[in-house]
């Protein structure tokens, strides 16, 4: 099976805030956007050379609240240390907030961080995939 493209899509609470957090966090820009689609409003944020992108809405006639649970994350592999703690800093800027990781597996060489939809991303000093050992 070849995949194209990957895209995750949520509804959030403020597509402004969501906008501008994500993309300040991890470095993405707006690469298109939708308003009034069939009720719908929303933001695709990625970058050049991305196998990825993400989407987030937003539905004023049928508001949705953003469910995630404390396991469902983004998981992002920086192998270099000076990225995985530039990475980290930008995610405290944009803020994000750090949380304790569901699972202890991903506090041993990730931090993992929230916004404020309850949406979890796991900036994750490690290389993918993993080496074997």
């Amino acid at each position: 099976m070849t995949i194209q493209h990957l895209r995750i899509a949520r509804p959030v609470t403020d597509l402004a805030r969501s906008s501008r957090v994500w993309c300040h966090g991890l470095g993405l820009q707006n690469i298109g956007g939708f308003t009034g689609h069939q009720g719908f409003s929303g933001v695709v944020l990625g970058a050049d050379g991305l196998g990825w992108h993400l989407e987030f809405t937003h539905c004023p006639e049928h508001p949705l609240l953003p469910a995630p649970t404390a396991d469902d994350l983004l998981v992002l592999y920086l192998p270099c240390h000076a990225e995985w703690r530039e990475r980290c800093a930008r995610m405290d800027e944009a803020g994000f907030l750090r949380v304790p990781a569901f699972n202890p597996y991903w506090d041993r060489q990730g931090v993992t961080f929230s916004d404020r939809d309850g949406y979890r991303v796991v900036i994750q000093h490690a290389v993918w995939p993993p080496q074997p050992s």
